[in-house]
């Protein structure tokens, strides 16, 4: 195929000003942008975007349909770069500016027209929000809520709201209930990517109550529930962004959020364990919350993979900083289990359950629990243990037994051990920070003697 010579023949079918022609020719263009070489598309762009400003006429389809349809589909090809070309010719106003008035048919190719400008260079959308694009967006889906085209333009609304300035504007202009419908309604990925946005938007603290009043709570929690593995990992990061609001963490539990959180951090994808710690450790500010996420969590220490074990360690290791989580966390039956699993066959599992239990172990009647379920014994032997950090963790929980009066006794066997000696000397210089206690008061020697081991 020579394609000089068929650019050529689109360049004399344009200059023509038949319209029939006009039409003819760019239909075969777009249907073969795929074949064309990218550096003859990139000529003939100009060309297609002077047959935006063509005068209304009643061809069917009309010459504006016709170029919008071609543009959307060179805006496919050349990995962005021609989608890049379309933006900075001057297509994005010309294409608004049609929109506006456009109706049926006419309206849905260049809603896909501008999506796909937007899909394959994100610097368009800066383009189409200089240009107005935002406003009359949304001026179309609330003058006609029936509106057949309403799903492209929610689609196109999604893409806008990545920008920072476009969601500023969705919450001053009122629109945030567009952009929580964005998320409920059409593709998959098109309500990712608004629930995406809903997440960064809530980052502005005075706009979650909004984002909650406009029914963002039941839209993310299908996506969490019901969507593809990314729309499960944006949707959950963007309620646990949205929940850390305090008026609303009962309500998200209520709502049914700890099961589906519990599911992430037990799934494949380590950003998703991520998230659902995170959330959890949101969640459990509420005491009721903090039973059923410990519930849930000693669910996954008993019958959970490795990997899920080691993750449900780590968030009892951050809510073991919760005091007001002490009464719960001792008589929920967790610290038991903990102590069963220092045993465990797999390393990573260990190291995260005795990093929990050296957590605990500051707490007097967690020492109480872990004495009485044979822990003691069990973290001294890791004490010689190859990993580090079991060593590490080990030596921390047993010398928060040093300064128990009733207790200190029962660790007697780890004196002299290097490594519990290295974390008592460590702990000492923490402590005296902290306190701005002489080092006398704190040392090696005054600890021993506190606990009768001198």
């Amino acid at each position: 195929m020579d394609w000089d010579k068929a650019f050529d023949h689109y360049q004399h079918a344009i200059a023509s000003k038949d319209e029939h022609v006009q039409i003819q020719f760019t239909i075969k263009l777009a249907r073969f942008s795929r074949y064309v070489p990218e550096e003859v598309l990139v000529r003939a762009i100009p060309l297609v975007i002077e047959l935006l400003g063509s005068p209304v006429s009643d061809h069917s389809p009309s010459i504006h349909e016709v170029s919008s349809y071609c543009l959307k589909c060179i805006a496919c090809e050349g990995d962005g770069r021609l989608a890049a070309a379309i933006g900075q010719s001057g297509a994005i106003p010309l294409l608004l500016r049609l929109l506006r008035d456009s109706g049926g048919r006419s309206q849905k190719v260049m809603l896909k027209c501008i999506r796909n400008i937007m899909m394959f260079e994100a610097s368009n959308r800066t383009i189409v929000d200089r240009n107005g694009g935002l406003e009359i967006i949304i001026d179309l889906l609330n003058s006609n809520p029936d509106n057949s085209s309403r799903q492209h333009l929610l689609e196109n609304f999604s893409y806008l709201s990545l920008l920072r300035e476009v969601r500023r504007k969705v919450y001053r202009t009122g629109a945030v209930s567009l952009l929580v419908e964005s998320a409920r309604c059409g593709s998959m990925i098109s309500r990712t990517r608004a629930a995406q946005a809903i997440g960064l938007l809530g980052l502005i603290k005075r706009a979650r109550v909004t984002i909650f009043a406009s029914g963002a709570l039941p839209v993310l929690l299908e996506l969490i529930r019901d969507g593809d593995d990314m729309a499960k990992l944006v949707a959950g990061n963007a309620l646990g962004v949205i929940s850390s609001h305090v008026d609303y963490i009962r309500s998200v539990a209520h709502a049914g959020a700890i099961p589906l959180y519990s599911e992430l951090l037990q799934g494949s994808n380590p950003l998703g364990k991520e998230i659902a710690e995170d959330v959890f450790c949101i969640l459990a500010v509420a005491d009721e919350n903090a039973l059923t996420i410990i519930e849930q969590l000693m669910n996954i220490l008993r019958g959970g993979d490795d990997e899920s074990k080691a993750a449900a360690a780590d968030v009892l290791w951050n809510l073991s900083g919760y005091v007001h989580l002490s009464p719960i966390l001792q008589n929920s039956g967790v610290i038991q289990l903990l102590a069963s699993l220092l045993t465990y066959r797999n390393n990573h599992v260990r190291e995260k359950v005795s990093g929990a239990i050296a957590q605990l172990s500051y707490h007097e009647a967690v020492r109480q629990i872990l004495s009485d379920s044979g822990a003691i014994p069990l973290l001294i032997d890791m004490l010689e243990d190859e990993s580090d950090e079991l060593k590490d963790n080990a030596a921390e929980a047993l010398a928060n037994y040093l300064g128990d009066p009733l207790l200190g006794d029962r660790i007697s066997n780890a004196l002299g051990r290097l490594s519990f000696n290295n974390m008592v000397e460590r702990l000492t210089r923490i402590r005296s920070s902290i306190t701005q206690l002489t080092p006398g008061d704190l040392s090696l020697e005054h600890l021993y003697s506190r606990a009768g081991l001198s």
